[in-house]
């Protein structure tokens, strides 16, 4: 099996559904991002054997989002693409399979990642007046056309507007993460505490540069450079968000605008190669990945548990346990749905009856969770947020002293992902911790020996 490293991620700038990208297609912020990436590692595109890109919200006209984004972007038109949709870990899957491909040896370097642009949602008619106008596809004559005209109602041309319930439970997400609030007792006052961290983080770390992953995005007419997430508030306070009212159940519901993640647009692209291939190539990896899983779980009761399955699922894998990871980066669809899945991974009951274990898999410190922003504060395009998740972990890892990280997200379907990355040492970089250990070591020796000779 091939080791499989990551290179380097950028992302568009995370926008608002409705601002300033609205006029764009899902393709066209892809498109920027693996332009972005290009530039940003100066690989040549007659290297990349593979585009394998996440897209959820699809737009008839744009049947394979990837190669149309590969193409506008400049990649050869002899590199294969294909767009994979698992909701909203649709680029973690894309990853993942990217991960698959390298490992077996199909192929040595791989662009990943995803995009939406939920401002393009495609609003069409109700299915009675879909199976009206495929019949009339066979008219040819005006009288026939008449005949057509007066079988329509009003009702006819009303928009079938895009639902965001659950297929088959019917329920919205909201209403599923207000029931997983209640089982794992999540007060209001926690999630409004985590939702003002998250902004308050984002907001700290542009400031600092650490979201280094954003590329500028210059937009015709103007071409004005948009280089920042426009849903960061840096100068979020409990005390302001605590006012809102609750979004789904207006009665005793704990959920509100400020601790759900809102509608985003933007697309991320990160570079997977195998480590003989990206040494060969000169390029410098940030990360190697270590293991992944995808998890399942209750439609009904467990919709966005799918963390802690996950979580749970890929330490018992790799045989580390909570303490051994240093960076958790973890998807905030809301924030009682992080909090609820903490809970559960802490809960020896939960642990004992969902998991079959001994004891709980243990707590995870808020100090070592999405300590950069997250999805609350950056912004969430359903189909790219995975490489975001991807790139940030790895990056905290290089701005510190840690080992390893995980990323974790569920998904509708109540489907769960993680993946455990470890940080990548160059040989000269293992080379100097080596010398830095020996040095260490004849220093406190030589402390040692003069303590014996006094």
């Amino acid at each position: 099996m091939k080791k499989v490293v990551f290179i380097d991620g950028v992302r568009t700038p995370f926008l608002k559904s409705g601002t300033d990208f609205m006029d764009l297609m899902s393709y066209q912020l892809g498109q920027y991002a693996i332009k972005g990436l290009l530039d940003r590692t100066g690989i040549n595109p007659n290297e990349v054997d593979r585009v394998v890109y996440g897209n959820v919200i699809s737009n008839v006209r744009t049947e394979n989002p990837a190669r149309e984004a590969a193409v506008t972007a400049g990649m050869p038109i002899k590199v294969p693409c294909n767009t994979v949709k698992q909701a909203c870990i649709s680029a973690n899957q894309a990853i993942s399979n990217a991960v698959d491909s390298i490992q077996l040896g199909r192929s040595a370097v791989i662009i990943s990642g995803g995009t939406e642009c939920t401002s393009d949602t495609p609003i069409g008619y109700t299915k009675e007046m879909r199976k009206k106008l495929f019949a009339a596809q066979k008219i040819s004559k005006p009288i026939e056309y008449a005949k057509f005209a007066m079988t329509l109602r009003p009702t006819d041309l009303l928009p079938d507007r895009p639902s965001v319930s659950e297929f088959i439970t019917g329920r919205t997400m909201g209403v599923d993460c207000e029931i997983l609030i209640q089982k794992f007792g999540v007060t209001r006052e926690e999630q409004d505490d985590f939702a003002a961290a998250s902004h308050q983080n984002a907001g700290k770390a542009q400031a600092a540069g650490h979201l280094s992953d954003v590329i500028s995005v210059q937009l015709p007419p103007n071409f004005a450079p948009i280089s920042i997430d426009n849903g960061v508030r840096g100068d979020t306070t409990v005390e302001k968000i605590s006012k809102l009212k609750p979004a789904f159940d207006k009665y005793i519901g704990t959920i509100t605008a400020a601790n759900a993640s809102f509608l985003t647009d933007g697309a991320t692209a990160v570079l997977l190669a195998s480590e003989d291939k990206a040494l060969e190539l000169g390029l410098t990896p940030k990360a190697e990945i270590v293991d992944y899983v995808f998890t399942a779980g209750d439609l009904y009761d467990e919709l966005l548990l799918g963390p802690a399955y996950s979580i749970a699922k890929v330490l018992e894998q790799t045989g580390l346990t909570i303490d051994d990871i240093d960076v958790f980066e973890i998807h905030e669809a809301f924030a009682g749905q992080v909090l609820a899945n903490l809970n559960a991974l802490k809960s020896e009951q939960w642990c004992k009856k969902q998991l079959g274990l001994d004891k709980p898999v243990g707590s995870i410190p808020l100090s070592k969770v999405n300590q950069w922003g997250g999805s609350l504060s950056i912004g969430h395009p359903f189909g790219a947020t995975g490489g975001r998740l991807l790139t940030m972990a790895a990056n905290r890892l290089q701005a510190g002293d840690g080992k390893y990280a995980l990323l974790a997200a569920c998904a509708a379907g109540a489907h769960g992902h993680a993946m455990i990355i470890k940080k990548y040492e160059t040989t000269e970089q293992k080379v100097k911790k080596i010398a830095k250990n020996v040095i260490e070591i004849a220093e406190d020796k030589l402390d040692s020996l003069k303590e014996k000779i006094k």
